[in-house]
């Protein structure tokens, strides 16, 4: 699922600089996981781009901006100048969409014309959370996208409660039981969201976004052992302690629903790849064991 990890900078040399006068793209959530690749992505690739977060933080080659979900003063400022706009829904508001579409709806007027929403795999267009902004995005914008991705491979080697308790206590703790899910490199995630802010055609489908292989939790504990060299297992949790435990930090629906997410796994709907961060990008997705190598791994004194 979504989480904040640390930031990436693309190594990429940026092409032509943009200039104040050249359409920009506004990226909600800037600083984030995936905010912050697509960021890079976007700058390397000589595109203007406002960094919207809350303290309107620097970002390299971007123009910072305040962006404040729940505080309407900020959003004309944030969306001046844009033509497109990355969308990262407020973290754990189980209804985002009672401020997101007016945000959307004031973006449109402005001049906006592009939208891409970061969803998740497992949220149907209609369904809770991000999925009522998906149903409303094709009548907002002519031109848009969902990205609905599996759950991020840096939830085990970001700030997430995988990756606080792997480092913690060495263990992972869910209810997916020996479920399998296509996880997905939060890079991949962004490249894929820079061709679909900015090429000649938008997608104006929904995405399914996976790495290239599916694997349990189990699977991953034993890769994070192999690259860390410290012992990682994962303990199977019920729903109902799931769901407790998730509790204890985040409002009831909110935890119930990502309770049930892990449930759905075990009973097999995150087990699936698919071709489209090959098709978007031109390249195959990093394998698991690879971001773990790059974020994880010792590196020799």
């Amino acid at each position: 699922m979504t989480a904040t990890a640390r930031t990436r900078t693309a190594p990429t040399t940026p092409a032509t600089p943009a200039t104040p006068t050249t359409p920009a793209t506004l990226v909600i959530g800037a600083t984030g996981t995936t905010g912050s690749r697509t960021t890079a992505h976007l700058v390397a690739a000589g595109r203007r781009v406002k960094a919207g977060s809350r303290r309107a933080a620097p970002v390299p080659g971007a123009e910072p901006v305040r962006f404040d979900w729940y505080d309407p003063t900020c959003f004309g400022d944030a969306v001046a100048g844009a033509d497109s706009v990355y969308l990262v829904p407020p973290v754990g508001d189980p209804d985002p969409a009672a401020v997101m579409l007016p945000f959307l709806e004031r973006a449109r007027a402005a001049g906006v014309r592009r939208a891409v929403l970061l969803s998740s795999s497992a949220i149907p267009e209609g369904g809770p959370a991000a999925g009522q902004v998906h149903r409303a995005l094709p009548g907002l914008f002519d031109e848009w996208a969902v990205l609905r991705p599996s759950w991020f491979m840096q939830n085990f080697t970001g700030a997430h409660a995988h990756a606080d308790s792997t480092r913690a206590d060495g263990v992972i703790l869910t209810a997916a039981g020996t479920g399998r899910v296509g996880f997905v490199d939060a890079d991949d995630i962004a490249a894929v969201a820079a061709r679909a802010l900015t090429d000649d055609r938008a997608p104006d489908t929904d995405l399914v976004l996976t790495g290239p292989e599916a694997l349990s939790h189990d699977d991953i504990a034993a890769l994070l052992t192999e690259v860390t060299g410290r012992q990682v297992v994962h303990h199977h949790l019920t729903y109902e302690a799931m769901r407790d435990r998730l509790a204890a930090a985040v409002p009831p629906a909110f935890a119930a629903m990502l309770a049930g997410m892990d449930r759905s796994i075990a009973e097999g709907a995150e087990d699936r790849t698919t071709d489209t961060v090959h098709r978007l990008t031109g390249r195959p997705p990093h394998a698991f064991r690879a971001v773990a190598v790059r974020e994880l791994a010792v590196r020799p004194a």
